[in-house]
């Protein structure tokens, strides 16, 4: 495993939500889903009134997660894009995903799972150590973060060329 799938992996799992593309009907479509990661993989928990997992199944999809929403001076993305494919957990997978939601636009929850295998993962960080984001927009900034990103430093050959990319559309 790259170093790039063990960070995304590590950063995955700090947070239950992300989101899955991937088209129907030749139409592009973006679903959120619960996550877990076991074995490398990550495994998707959806809800199936809305037939997204029909889509998905055999096909490529692609899953993010970032932490955007965190207050945290150091924001990261992660990818993974793979073929999908519909499982049933075990036991423990189950119990790993937590409860289940009451409820998906009014219409009683009914579970679907995905494994996802990656054949390619990104990863990217912003860093606003030196000054965040809300702060330039004069925006109360969030001063409670799970996001512990300061203490497994993405060191990367690409992080100044990210920098760059990012830039443009920070």
């Amino acid at each position: 495993m790259s170093t790039d799938e063990i960070r995304a992996i590590e950063l995955l799992g700090r947070v239950s939500y992300g989101r899955v593309a991937t088209s129907m009907r030749a139409m592009p479509f973006v679903a959120p889903a619960r996550h877990i990661v076991t074995d490398g993989r990550v495994l998707l928990r959806m809800h199936r009134g809305l037939g997204y997992h029909r889509a998905c199944n055999g096909s490529v999809v692609a899953y993010g997660a970032d932490n955007f929403n965190s207050g945290a001076r150091k924001i990261w993305s992660v990818q993974f894009t793979g073929t999908a494919e519909i499982v049933e957990p075990t036991e423990e997978e189950l119990a790993a995903f937590g409860p289940e939601p009451r409820t998906v636009d009014d219409e009683s929850f009914e579970p679907v799972f995905m494994r996802i295998e990656p054949q390619f993962v990104t990863v990217h960080e912003l860093d606003y150590s030196a000054g965040h984001p809300a702060e330039s927009a004069g925006r109360p900034v969030e001063l409670h973060s799970t996001d512990h990103s300061a203490e497994h430093p993405l060191d990367h050959p690409l992080d100044h060329s990210l920098e760059r990319h990012l830039h443009h559309v920070a």
